[in-house]
């Protein structure tokens, strides 16, 4: 099982955030990241938005970085930890200038970017950049192709009805073959079928962890699922976030749980075919005494876990 590192203050998600998280600056956040990429976590993920509407605030908080920028400086800050996102809104980027600020990173970190990529949710974000909500899988679907023909062809060339370029150069290409790990963020169907054809992971949000095995067997199932590894993520805290970024109540991932209750957790998520996890932030009160917490982890979860 390998553990992501949850970073303070990527976001402000008032199913999750204690107070403290809201004074964590970016120079705590590096000293953070540095931190555990010492200590032996596998993976830092940065969620983005580019816009909240004020009616979702309450819920969402106003707080994201983009993805992409904050992976790079994390990355140019640590020496051998991974860094993806969670998610990447694609429908909302331009494929071309994506694909080369990841294919950047990549190529700068010596081959230490991932990305996990969604469709969005909020529909009010779409309009503030003038990308139709109601065709974002479609989009989605032709953009993700484009972007691996980019990273992979040497002579890239597609004709699709949201982008298309032919006789081009591109590079640098990513340090990672045949591409940096692409994982899908998402549930509907639609999103699985598209972490089948194009992903090494699949990220879930409101799955539930019973329904986790039955959702990765229908991702085998399609025709896009060429037998290749396939890494399954779902944070003990992940249960807490429901639609919309609504408040759950989920016991099985409550903060501050016994050592020996987060490693028979992890243990069930594992059997569910679950391979990446991260620990609920305790209810501590600032950075120093989360970064106790966080080297407890590592001392003591990580050897327990197969």
């Amino acid at each position: 099982m390998k553990l992501v590192f949850n970073l303070p203050h990527m976001l402000r998600l008032k199913a999750m955030m204690q107070p403290w998280e809201a004074s964590v600056t970016g120079a705590d956040q590096t000293r953070m990241a540095k931190c555990a990429d010492e200590w032996g976590y596998d993976m830092i993920a940065v969620p983005e938005h580019f816009a909240i509407p004020n009616d979702h605030v309450e819920l969402s908080g106003p707080h994201y970085l983009q993805s992409t920028v904050a992976q790079a400086y994390l990355a140019g800050a640590t020496q051998r930890i991974m860094l993806n996102s969670c998610i990447t809104v694609l429908p909302l980027q331009h494929p071309i200038v994506l694909a080369k600020s990841l294919a950047t990173a990549d190529w700068m970190s010596s081959g230490r970017m991932m990305v996990t990529f969604g469709v969005g949710w909020l529909e009010r974000e779409f309009e503030l950049l003038g990308v139709p909500f109601h065709e974002r899988g479609r989009i989605a679907d032709e953009y993700l192709a484009a972007i691996v023909e980019l990273w992979t062809s040497e002579s890239p060339s597609f004709d699709g009805k949201y982008v298309s370029f032919d006789d081009i150069a591109f590079e640098p290409k990513p340090i990672q073959k045949p591409h940096l790990p692409i994982w899908i963020g998402g549930d509907a169907d639609a999103a699985l079928r598209r972490a089948a054809k194009y992903a090494s992971g699949w990220w879930s949000f409101l799955t539930p962890p019973e329904k986790i095995a039955e959702r990765l067997d229908f991702i085998k199932s399609q025709p896009g699922y060429d037998g290749r590894p396939f890494d399954v993520v779902h944070g003990l805290g992940t249960n807490r976030v429901g639609e919309g970024h609504t408040v759950q109540d989920d016991p099985e991932g409550r903060p501050g749980m016994s050592a020996a209750e987060i490693v028979d957790r992890l243990g069930w998520l594992a059997q569910q075919g679950v391979t990446v996890s991260a620990v609920p932030l305790p209810p501590v009160s600032g950075v120093d005494e989360y970064l106790d917490y966080a080297q407890w982890v590592i001392e003591e979860i990580k050897p327990q876990l197969a």
